[in-house]
């Protein structure tokens, strides 16, 4: 019998994506698929009042409506095979769950985050008023404060953060400076993302209703990564200072996940268990919805010039 070990072990692997990945807060799984790899979402806006006459009548608005198809393009794979004497040879430490766990801990869930990231990096990049790029040296203890308080002053990100939806990514470096900051009155303990099961345990606080993540693995954390094998940073990437983003408007939609093991015996590849992983996902940006324009996230690179 062919297992797949996608329904099989789903609550475990799961946990596994929740519990390793920053990007929890971001992970949708229900979106409504049109078609074979795309969702749909509608823009709509509406004309604003207009003075009211005495005499009678009413003043005729507009609306308009847009329908913004969303594919999703990031679609991996990989599998393994384990030689029946390896399994027996290794006391069964090589074997599939092993390998499966160690897989999704150490390549699938760094590469989440890495896509996420990157996505919203390059998109704020791309987006005039949504990006700037500050030395390290540049921010201190005694400045942190204010120089977080001015990226959360970004008109788009302004309707996001009075509704306490903004989410803060922030280095180490950041982090560090806003624990020996005077002027915070919080005290940061490493802790875990709040409300997702398991979780991931790093430093996570919250300034002015905006909750700020340490992202401690900083090889996620850049504007650019090559898919060939694995993943790895772009030459041309820029590590980042703080990536701002909202739940609201940010999806990471996962389209395929699919896990199988075969027994020896049931494959042609060799005398052993043969592994197979295929992952289908993206990263969404949504516009707003006052304006359909696309303006809450925000990216602070880190300026490396001389």
């Amino acid at each position: 019998m062919t297992l797949n070990y996608a329904e099989q072990w789903q609550p475990n692997l799961l946990d596994i994506i929740i519990g390793d990945t920053y990007i929890s807060p971001f992970i949708r799984s229900n979106v409504k698929w049109l078609n074979a790899k795309t969702f749909h979402f509608t823009q709509m806006g509406t004309s604003g009042y207009k003075n009211h006459s005495r005499e009678g009548g009413w003043n005729q608005g507009t609306y308009s409506q847009n329908d913004v198809p969303f594919t999703v393009m990031h679609d991996r794979d990989i599998e393994f095979l384990i030689d029946k004497a390896d399994v027996d040879e290794t006391n069964s430490t090589a074997s599939i769950q092993n390998i499966s766990e160690i897989f999704i801990k150490t390549q699938a869930v760094p590469e989440m985050d890495a896509q996420f990231f990157s996505t919203v990096a390059t998109k704020a990049l791309a987006t005039s008023g949504q990006h700037s790029t500050t030395k390290e040296s540049e921010i201190t203890p005694e400045n942190v404060l204010s120089y977080l308080k001015n990226i959360f002053k970004n008109k788009g990100l302004k309707r996001y953060k009075a509704k306490g939806a903004l989410i803060a990514y922030v280095s180490t470096h950041v982090m560090t400076c806003l624990e020996l900051s005077k002027d915070f009155a919080k005290v940061i303990n490493p802790t875990s993302i709040s409300g997702l099961g398991a979780s991931i345990n790093t430093r996570i606080t919250n300034l002015d209703g905006v909750t700020l993540i340490e992202v401690i693995d900083d090889e996620r954390f850049k504007t650019k990564f090559t898919y060939d094998n694995g993943f790895a940073a772009h030459s041309s990437a820029k590590d980042i200072n703080v990536l701002v983003a909202t739940p609201m408007t940010a999806l990471f939609v996962p389209k395929i996940a699919s896990i199988y093991a075969f027994k020896p015996g049931q494959h042609t590849k060799g005398d052993g268990w043969l592994y197979q992983n295929r992952a289908f996902w993206d990263t969404f940006l949504m516009p707003n919805g006052l304006d359909n324009k696309l303006d809450s996230f925000y990216v602070d690179t880190l300026d490396t010039t001389m």
